[in-house]
């Protein structure tokens, strides 16, 4: 076998499960450890499978290639199955542990808001949390390295393309809760600067039990369009109430709300949803970070199919390697987030500029439509 035979089969072997973690290199080289508090389990499962399959098969093709600074990176995965006690004791335990590098892609608002007070004071880099609360987008923390818009700006982009195409009646329904309130506060402002009102208000508790009467009372409101802070059980709920009585309603969700459990549930009602995106689709032949990704994707011979979960967890991946290339050999905890600010990265058509603490690393935000066979159209 040569050399880039055995390259390939290494990143076949490696991408195969995002739960693989590479030891140290027949030379002893010591790797780069990162730990991964995230949920491969029960609902939200099949979401930190794909964002840990995504960055499995980076870190592969990196490892591949002799690694960084020659040393490969080894990612710790635990499966917090979306806990908060469970998932904050796992990032504290990472953090206590000085072979860790680094906290890479946790996932979740709520498990990653119960580890904050322990990740701000330990100083320890944090990598591309999975979630868009502004929470962690805090002014003057250095450590906190996020990559993916905030909830805010989705919903902001939402409105943005809204208003540009003429429509003025536009409602917004959304969850009772943090995550909720974060999409309207972004909505709202976005409304301000085009000079609109919201054409009905309606919230959802987290027990969806109020979910049809959110319905009817944006019915009522006779809008053009309708903006959905909601995820989960919540908006499968809302959508199928407002499908019956106006199928043809035109409505616009964040990018949470866009994965196959969610499509699924719908069925039919799934068709025409347009979803904000913090990636390009997986599809694109014409963005270089997408091509890498497809090629890492089939090596890896995974039953999985590409998505733009995936292609964030590859992003994010990506995205640490080459800061950790400008941090330098000798990288330390702190060295790395010293190094981290300042710098814009173009990962292959896709760029990322840690400039601001407090700041997504990425702008990028697009639209996706749902068809009716529950794809995403190209």
């Amino acid at each position: 076998m040569n050399r880039f035979q055995s390259r390939r089969a290494l990143v076949a072997a490696v991408c195969a499960s995002p739960f693989v973690a590479l030891s140290a290199t027949s030379d002893g080289k010591r790797p780069w450890v990162l730990g991964q508090s995230s949920v491969f389990t029960g609902p939200m499962g099949e979401i930190g499978k794909a964002l840990g399959q995504g960055a499995a098969c980076c870190f592969a093709q990196v490892n591949a290639r002799g690694g960084v600074h020659g040393r490969p990176i080894q990612l710790n995965t635990v499966d917090d199955a979306y806990d908060v006690k469970r998932a904050a004791a796992t990032m504290k335990g990472f953090i206590d542990d000085p072979s860790v590098f680094a906290l890479f892609s946790c996932m979740g608002t709520p498990t990653v808001a119960a580890a904050l007070p322990d990740i701000i004071e330990s100083r320890m880099p944090f990598f591309a949390p999975f979630t868009g609360t502004t929470a962690v987008r805090l002014a003057g923390v250095r450590n906190i390295f996020c990559v993916r818009p905030s909830y805010p700006e989705e919903a902001a982009h939402l409105v943005q393309h809204l208003a540009t195409v003429g429509r003025k009646r536009i409602s917004l329904a959304y969850q009772n809760n943090s995550f909720g309130k974060e999409v309207l506060q972004g909505a709202q402002a976005a409304m301000r600067r085009y000079e609109l009102q919201p054409t009905g208000l309606a919230t959802v508790q987290d027990d969806t039990s109020d979910a049809e009467a959110a319905a009817a009372k944006i019915i009522n409101a006779q809008p053009e369009a309708l903006v959905l802070g909601l995820a989960g059980a919540g908006a499968i709920k809302l959508i199928k109430a407002v499908r019956a009585k106006r199928p043809q309603l035109p409505l616009y969700v964040l990018s949470v709300m866009g994965v196959a459990a969610v499509i699924k549930a719908l069925g039919d009602d799934a068709g025409g949803i347009a979803i904000a995106q913090v990636v390009p689709s997986p599809g694109s032949r014409t963005i270089g970070v997408v091509r890498d990704f497809r090629d890492a994707w089939i090596a890896s011979r995974t039953s999985l199919e590409p998505s733009h979960i995936a292609l964030e967890g590859y992003i994010n991946a990506l995205a640490f390697v080459e800061a950790l290339k400008k941090a330098g050999p000798g990288a330390t905890r702190k060295s790395f987030v010293d190094a981290g600010w300042g710098r814009t990265y173009d990962l292959g058509g896709f760029p990322v500029a840690f400039m601001e603490p407090g700041t997504s690393g990425s702008r990028f935000l697009d639209l996706a439509l749902i068809g009716r066979n529950g794809k995403f159209l190209s």
